[in-house]
């Protein structure tokens, strides 16, 4: 107790001393606080967990996907965003399409070639007006090109295939490129139809009829050693730039390991476990990109199970249903030739024939803040990331979190939306001619909650309806309406002013004499294949977003806010 007071019995309070003793001890406060300030901040940065991102409010998911923010999203049942609809339309491919002159300057040139050849093919043709058309014939190529162009006023054409023999010996079927002529999608679209061609008494022909959408089968693959048909290409080509071509055959058989070596010499990464599985199809997309980033980064190969879980969200039974496959709603024969991949139940067989008589290595990695950075070292042939039970951290982006963000890319052009399922979309299109307007309307549980959308149920009214969309869509047009609403009849008001058109008119794409059907149930092993909820919703959206005009619910029926009262802010943003 002495010591403690010995400050006081000394002189040093004398009046000469004072000013520098005040400045001692005002010096040694402020390293104090200095040194308690230090000590405040290390526990902080030491135990501080940041909120997780899945349980603040979401934007709007086209918002997220675009950005770089690591930001996730709460539960959406909204169609997911995929490669092709990042891409730029190529306004150099798509500005060089086919007119009915370049269809007739060809014409000009092949009959100034060939004129003492017609004119003996008309003194022969006489007495056999019943002969087969020959659909190899220049003049029938010619012919249906100018027939196609003058027919379908509303799309661009990019190439014609060479005509083959149709059903009969008055038809040909033939293929072509095409696009609207006010498409906003990067994408083109393939058709093939079946021509019904006559031949008058002067024997001049003449086509007389064009079949539906996709009735010209025998045009739909070029057989080997086929001559190209007629394409004006642009003077420009991008390249390195794929774009999605609708209509094509598509082959999404699983890849292959050539040969043990080969198997022997690769690097793998696959992901086990986690708390992705059933939840929504974003979320879904946004871990497997990560996944398929750092597999880019790493430059090895993605081992992916293609078997999804569908989250009930997307379910009529309000159910998860397992057991479907990546390929029902993703283009993979894309991914498979822009990217490396292997399908996991054969690795895992390739893996136990040859792992212990080659000695290839496994790394395992069970905490997902070992980033990929520190990864790119390890010489082990597999790299499986495993993943716990406890969520949000068992969530597969959560490895691309944080300083990950800045150096692992998601892929998204590696992405793009099962072309089965927009060739459905193609095909009621093409029934619309590609001439019509859309409107989407959004009712269901939202108009029944009046507390959070206290307008919606008046605004989406028939009657509503029918004067808001007056100053908007013109009388008589094909007016295509996407909606939740399960009865279609509650807008059969809205005919008197409208050809109206809703997804069920078209279940013949898909039901079980279709095509779509047949190559379903073939690619699932001969099992029938649903066409479930996610597969209406985007087939539904994706006709919508073709329209000439699209009406939106949020932002032109009503005022109410999308996500409910209040939010109209939280949504635009």
């Amino acid at each position: 107790m002495l010591g403690r007071y010995s400050l006081s019995r000394t002189g040093s309070f004398r009046p000469e001393n004072l000013g520098q003793n005040a400045l001692a001890m005002i010096g040694n406060l402020c390293f104090t606080m200095f040194v308690i300030g230090v000590l405040i901040f290390t526990i902080i940065a030491a135990t501080y967990e940041p909120e997780d991102p899945l349980f603040h409010p979401s934007t709007k998911i086209t918002t997220f996907l675009t950005s770089n923010s690591n930001a996730t999203f709460k539960s959406d049942n909204t169609v997911v965003k995929t490669g092709e609809d990042f891409m730029a339309a190529n306004q150099t491919a798509f500005a060089t399409f086919i007119n009915i002159t370049d269809v007739e300057n060809i014409t000009e040139n092949a009959e100034s070639d060939s004129k003492m050849v017609a004119t003996a093919e008309v003194t022969s043709c006489e007495g056999s007006l019943d002969s087969p058309i020959d659909c190899k014939d220049p003049e029938v190529f010619h012919m249906m090109m100018r027939a196609a162009i003058e027919q379908f006023k509303d799309i661009h054409f990019y190439r014609f295939g060479k005509p083959v023999r149709g059903s009969n010996d008055s038809s040909c079927d033939m293929a072509w490129r095409f696009r609207p002529k006010d498409g906003k999608a990067a994408a083109f679209y393939k058709d093939y139809r079946r021509f019904a061609i006559s031949r008058s008494e002067n024997c001049t022909l003449s086509v007389v009829g064009i079949g539906d959408y996709h009735t010209g089968v025998n045009a739909r693959k070029r057989k080997k050693n086929q001559k190209a048909g007629f394409e004006k290409k642009p003077e420009k080509q991008d390249q390195g730039i794929s774009l999605p071509v609708v209509g094509e055959a598509v082959n999404d058989t699983l890849p292959v390991v050539e040969s043990e070596s080969s198997f022997s010499r690769g690097k793998y990464l696959i992901y086990m476990g986690g708390g992705d599985r059933c939840k929504s199809m974003n979320h879904y997309l946004w871990s497997f990109l990560c996944a398929l980033g750092e597999a880019q980064y790493l430059n090895r190969t993605l081992v992916m199970d293609l078997k999804i879980c569908l989250s009930s969200i997307y379910s009529s039974l309000n159910q998860d249903e397992e057991g479907k496959d990546f390929r029902f709603y993703f283009d993979f024969e894309h991914l498979k030739e822009s990217a490396s991949v292997l399908d996991k139940d054969q690795f895992w067989i390739d893996w136990n024939k040859w792992q212990k008589k080659d000695g290839l290595g496994l790394n395992l990695v069970e905490d997902f803040r070992v980033t990929p950075m520190k990864l790119a070292s390890v010489k082990d042939t597999l790299i499986m990331r495993k993943f716990g039970s406890v969520e949000p951290d068992n969530y597969w982006y959560r490895v691309c979190e944080g300083e990950t963000e800045s150096v692992v890319q998601r892929p998204w052009h590696l992405i793009w939306k099962s072309r089965r399922l927009m060739d459905i979309v193609s095909a009621i299109a093409s029934r619309l001619n590609w001439d019509y307007d859309a409107v989407h309307i959004e009712r269901g549980e939202k108009a029944r909650n009046r507390e959070l959308w206290p307008n919606l149920a008046t605004d989406t009214s028939p009657d509503t309806l029918i004067s808001t969309l007056r100053d908007k869509i013109e009388d008589g047009r094909s007016l295509y309406i996407a909606t939740n609403e399960p009865d279609t009849s509650f807008f059969d008001p809205l005919k008197d002013k409208y050809s109206t058109h809703f997804l069920d008119e078209y279940k013949d794409l898909w039901d079980e004499k279709s095509e779509w059907n047949s190559e379903m149930t073939k690619l699932n092993n001969g099992n029938p294949v649903e066409f479930d909820g996610y597969m209406r919703v985007s087939v539904d959206t994706e006709v919508f977003l073709r329209g000439k005009k699209q009406i939106e619910t949020f932002n032109d029926l009503t005022n109410d806010c999308k996500d409910g009262i209040n939010t109209c802010s939280t949504s635009a943003s």
